[in-house]
């Protein structure tokens, strides 16, 4: 794969993120279920890790992290971080136990958002609030976005599948 084709792999890679942001936030956000919108952005570093590998998701979920920081409310860094975590254990879990197919990046995205809401539960905990309320929010918001992990998956499976590297040839 010559640089050329480097470059216009990652920048489809990044157009396709900035499809999906624009989604959850231009669309979705208007069309909240029980009062939460879906959080699709983590979704595309897990797909970019699934078909990418550990090493080009983990660097795809830091960019995305960073631009997630700037989008969502009181990440301070946090989402940089948690997104290179899921981009890179997307990659390592469909390298050896799933293969880059729609099981896979929807086993993988289970544990991404399982994970990533986990820890802002825990997070919130630890200063003061109530388990049932953020219970209330975070299973929907978990649930609303794995409704969304097919139409992810099938937006980066094309962008794979066109300009992809040789990771699944």
């Amino acid at each position: 794969m010559t640089q050329r084709d480097k470059f216009i792999k990652w920048c489809s890679y990044a157009l396709a993120f900035l499809l999906v942001a624009g989604l959850e936030n231009l669309v979705f956000a208007r069309f909240p279920i029980y009062g939460v919108i879906p959080i699709m952005a983590p979704l595309a570093v897990v797909m970019v890790g699934v078909f990418e590998g550990s090493t080009a998701g983990a660097a795809f979920g830091i960019a995305a992290g960073a631009f997630c920081d700037a989008m969502y409310l009181h990440t301070n860094g946090g989402m940089t971080v948690a997104c290179t975590l899921i981009g890179l254990f997307s990659g390592i879990t469909t390298q050896y136990a799933f293969n880059a197919t729609l099981m896979g990046g929807y086993i993988c995205s289970v544990l991404a958002l399982a994970g990533l809401d986990g820890v802002r539960v825990l997070w919130r905990l630890l200063g003061g609030a109530p388990l049932e309320g953020l219970l209330r929010i975070a299973l929907p918001e978990v649930l609303y976005s794995l409704i969304l992990v097919l139409p992810v998956y099938l937006i980066f499976r094309s962008v794979y599948r066109r300009v992809g590297g040789d990771r699944l040839a």
